[in-house]
């Protein structure tokens, strides 16, 4: 046992739907614009951008269903995404080896600090800030994918106190779950416990305190998040 100097900080977990076990997070992979219709609705034109990632810190996952609003901001966005965990990794992953290395699917919000992201774009900076905060990513459980088997369509929604406002389809992903898989194992070497933040559909938008937010991806159920 280490002995360490101050008190070992806490391994976020993800619950897993039917167990008691739960998923302890390593890292937490976010791929940007990757619907055509979100990408087009922040200025880029997805037909030319190659895709990129960004991380938040595994201990910005919540699951108590309240999201704090945070400080330093006055334009908070929610996301709806699927999210992916990985049972093993590697490098150099192939497509059609991807799917082996996940472990089941979930629903997450990519919660964004949008002014402080946009001021980052802005000048040229990382989106830390925007992006990586507290509480910035508000997670349901995670199903095995022996239980869903591969997901790769079906509805994808959110609604903000019972109004839609983001609703498209997974199949509308300008890069796969396998694809990301893949290229991530290109730039890095990819373990259990990893998690794919896997892009949201267009209609993005601004949450204030009060708001209830449900995000419902078809297979997976809803996950209902409150606004503190």
């Amino acid at each position: 046992m280490n002995d360490y100097v101050i008190a070992e900080p806490t391994r976020p977990t993800l619950p897993v739907k039917g167990s008691k076990s739960v998923f302890p997070v390593r890292r937490v992979y976010c791929i940007g614009r990757n619907y055509a219709e979100h990408a087009r609705e922040m200025g880029h034109d997805p037909d030319r951008d190659p895709p990129f990632f960004f991380q938040k810190n595994a201990d910005n996952i919540i699951t108590n269903g309240r999201f704090k609003y945070p400080v330093m901001t006055e334009d908070v966005h929610h996301e709806v995404e699927m999210i992916v965990g990985l049972k093993s990794g590697g490098k150099s992953i192939s497509v059609a080896d991807a799917n082996n290395h996940v472990f089941g699917y979930g629903i997450g919000f990519d919660m964004t600090r949008r002014d402080l992201q946009q001021q980052a774009k802005n000048m040229r900076r990382p989106w830390e800030v925007g992006k990586a905060f507290e509480q910035s990513a508000p997670c349901g459980e995670l199903i095995p994918i022996e239980k869903t088997g591969v997901i790769d369509k079906g509805s994808i929604k959110l609604s903000v106190n019972g109004d839609i406002r983001q609703d498209s389809d997974l199949a509308a992903m300008i890069w796969s779950v396998p694809e990301m898989i893949s290229i991530l194992s290109e730039y890095f070497e990819l373990a259990a416990g990893d998690l794919i933040m896997s892009g949201t559909p267009a209609g993005v938008n601004s949450v204030m305190p009060g708001d209830k937010m449900t995000g419902f991806i078809e297979g997976l159920g809803e996950l209902t998040i409150f606004v503190d």
